[in-house]
């Protein structure tokens, strides 16, 4: 068994409801951590969980870091946990989603280190084959603004619909300009599209909710993201004023080294892929 925390967002909904306060009262990590301290790191559980629990394990040490991983099973806790200090960094995300939620959420993250893609992929339990979709069949996207215009310009690459041009950046359902198949579009949270294939035909998923599903992105994806030229690398994030703090220099370093490159492709064959 990992030694691991696991925390719901049900269980910070009230620590996030505070955001809005504490943003405005703190822009900056305005705290000096001792390179002993403890680092907390909030993560999504597969791959990033993992691939921390791998550093704590066998390089941590060494490398004198004091490092906890706290689990979460979405996709704003995480940020809104490091934007009021609850924990001192973050790896989950994205950087396009990262910029679209210090936007909206009024929050001050950063990034500190990029470690890997995990490409997006469709999923199906009734079809076989990407042209197998049938006529009038409902794909389930992610519902963040971030994933879900991600997720649609990834179904007009593999010609499953066209959007209207100059939306790509931000397209929703509404800026499919032609959908030969007359697909029907159903928004759920991210992590729960998993768990919509059984009532969808297809499903856009991430990559780590579809290895945590126990999907296997190489294999069992109709279609998969490509690697090259891809904006959507993970990364490591901390509230701007903590990019300096010696721990968490430590922990960037140790996740872009060969011997976690080495971990990643050895554990996911293809599934997760580094970025450095």
């Amino acid at each position: 068994m990992r030694n691991t925390t696991k925390i719901t967002a049900a269980v910070l909904a009230t620590g996030a409801l505070t955001l809005g306060l504490t943003a405005c009262g703190s822009d900056k990590g305005d705290t000096k951590a001792d390179a002993n301290d403890k680092l907390v790191v909030a993560a999504t559980p597969v791959p990033h969980a993992e691939i921390l629990e791998y550093i704590k394990k066998d390089l941590a040490k060494k490398a004198g870091l004091n490092l906890e991983v706290k689990e979460f099973t979405d996709y704003v806790t995480p940020n809104t946990a490091t934007e009021d200090g609850s924990v001192d960094a973050n790896y989950f995300q994205t950087t396009p989603y990262l910029k679209d939620f210090n936007k909206k959420q009024g929050t001050h993250l950063t990034s500190v280190a990029t470690v890997h893609l995990e490409p997006l992929g469709l999923y199906s339990e009734k079809a076989k084959k990407l042209d197998g979709l049938k006529k009038g069949g409902t794909i389930a996207l992610p519902n963040d603004a971030d994933n879900e215009s991600r997720a649609l310009r990834f179904l007009a690459r593999n010609g499953i619909i066209t959007l209207k041009s100059g939306s790509e950046a931000t397209a929703t359902p509404q800026d499919i300009a032609e959908n030969p198949k007359n697909l029907e579009f159903k928004e759920v949270e991210a992590a729960q599209t998993p768990r919509s294939l059984k009532d969808v035909d297809a499903a856009v998923i991430n990559g780590n909710y579809a290895i945590g599903a126990g999907l296997k992105p190489a294999k069992d994806a109709l279609a998969l993201e490509s690697t090259q030229n891809n904006a959507y690398n993970n990364v490591l994030a901390v509230k701007e004023g903590n990019e300096d703090d010696p721990r968490v220099k430590k922990l960037a370093k140790l996740l872009t080294s060969p011997e976690v490159k080495k971990f990643i492709e050895d554990k996911y064959k293809g599934s997760v892929l580094p970025s450095f």
